[in-house]
């Protein structure tokens, strides 16, 4: 009975933390850098212009499907 109350205080905490650790370096490793962060200023501010203007495109069109 006392060996299964130290394998479960004891080892399946360590085997959850080993899991977690792994996917957090995992998920380290496949997402480097985010596409914003090795964008130019001009870059940046061309993307900004575009969804600026989408977006005003985007409530005119849903002005026009919701008043027919």
């Amino acid at each position: 009975m006392i060996p299964w109350i130290i394998f479960a205080v004891i080892v399946v905490p360590l085997v959850i933390i080993a899991f977690a650790a792994t996917m957090r370096r995992r998920g380290a490793v496949e997402h480097p850098a985010t596409e914003g962060e090795t964008l130019t200023q001009e870059e940046l501010a061309a993307e900004e212009a575009f969804e600026a203007d989408w977006r005003e495109e985007d409530k005119e069109r849903y002005r026009q499907e919701r008043l027919p």
